[in-house]
């Protein structure tokens, strides 16, 4: 699998993407998903992560488990170069892409080798359990009730904002994360600069400012 989980900042994503696909930027056909900023009454706040897609020079196209049924989801993945899911609440990400069945679509063009990135919440559920946000995304926002095991992709929890300089993730609440839930999961902590590059079994904190 490629996997490049962000806490927020966007470096990594061109190398990465240009490694995995080997096209130039301009080629690639990138699927945005953006079911996290469901619980949101004004998610103009999510705009600027797809904006980032956009100046890449690539075609962004829309993917989305609330809004769209199993088939229509899994046509529109096989045409992609490579996936981004957008950041939000984690919760309600996960039971959209559950609704309808997006989420066996998504799980099986990556682990047949789809590059994916993931950001904050998109990159929580490629983990193997979400529980651990559950301090950080308020699971009563999802549309409806949530099994908190996820995708599975990689042995850890991966826990964005890690460096607490995001107002609403202050350092008090990720340390009540890792004393709490760093017992029972083995959690990977993220800062705002940094990003999870994992490349087949190599899992690999990187370097990822804006």
């Amino acid at each position: 699998m490629n996997l490049l989980l962000l806490s927020w900042g966007f470096g990594a994503v061109p190398g990465f993407l240009a490694d995995t696909t080997g096209k130039s930027l301009s080629q690639l056909t990138i699927g945005y998903i953006d079911d996290a900023k469901i619980p949101y009454a004004d998610p103009s706040w999510a705009k600027p992560e797809r904006d980032r897609l956009v100046r890449l020079g690539a075609t962004v196209v829309d993917l989305s488990g609330a809004k769209q049924e199993q088939a229509e989801f899994a046509a529109t993945i096989e045409r992609t170069d490579a996936v981004y899911v957008a950041g939000g609440n984690t919760f309600a990400l996960l039971w959209a892409l559950r609704r309808a069945g997006a989420e066996q679509i998504l799980d099986g063009r990556v682990r047949e080798g789809l590059p994916y990135i993931g950001c904050s919440a998109g990159s929580v559920i490629a983990g193997p359990d979400i529980s651990p946000v559950e301090r950080m995304d308020d699971p009563g926002e999802s549309p409806g009730p949530v099994d908190p095991h996820a995708l599975g992709w990689i042995d850890t929890v991966p826990i964005p904002h890690a460096d607490g300089q995001i107002p609403i993730y202050p350092p008090s609440m990720i340390e009540s994360v890792r004393r709490d839930y760093g017992t029972d999961h083995d959690l990977t902590m993220i800062a705002d600069s940094e990003a999870l590059l994992v490349r087949g079994a190599t899992r690999t904190l990187v370097a990822s400012a804006d």
